[in-house]
């Protein structure tokens, strides 16, 4: 199971889900795509919105969690189906090439990118269906404590809390 802590930042109106801000942490320096995951906007900490089935409010620390499985599917689903997508249109151009009378290394070409584009799609589709299904979200599992925090309101003055 991937955990991580966090600060909740926000709530939705029925309190289901909070947006927690958690940093970087050092499992995000292995990560190939450390450098363009950027959900939070300043490259150190990243908003997650979580199921908060346990009655976080805002400002509290908190521990997330994603199943291992379910991180794993979804990777998969990220990196390793569209590079199978294009690697099946590759081998298929080249194998129909001779068919259309067209040169082997142009059609394989042709058809890794539609290939691609089209794992692309379906990866976009089952990735949206997907992240509905709860195994597939980020649940609150731990309130660590309260920290208060410094929120602007709308005259630019500093409250603690929203």
């Amino acid at each position: 199971m991937a955990i991580e802590q966090g600060i909740v930042i926000r709530m939705d109106a029925r309190a289901l889900t909070a947006w927690v801000q958690t940093t970087r942490s050092s499992v995000c320096e292995s990560c190939a795509s450390r450098e363009s995951c950027n959900p939070g906007g300043n490259g150190k900490n990243h908003e997650v919105e979580a199921i908060n089935s346990i009655g976080a409010k805002v400002g509290d620390h908190i521990q997330i969690a994603i199943s291992s499985s379910s991180l794993l599917k979804a990777m998969f689903m990220l990196y390793i189906f569209p590079i199978l997508g294009m690697l099946g249109g590759g081998i298929a151009g080249n194998a129909l090439a001779p068919g259309f009378q067209m040169n082997p290394s142009v059609l394989a070409a042709i058809m890794a990118l539609v290939c691609f584009a089209i794992a692309m799609i379906i990866m976009r589709f089952i990735g949206q269906r997907l992240g509905q299904r709860e195994a597939y979200r980020p649940k609150i599992i731990r309130i660590l404590g309260r920290q208060e925090q410094l929120f602007p309101n709308e005259c630019g003055q500093a409250n603690y809390h929203r």
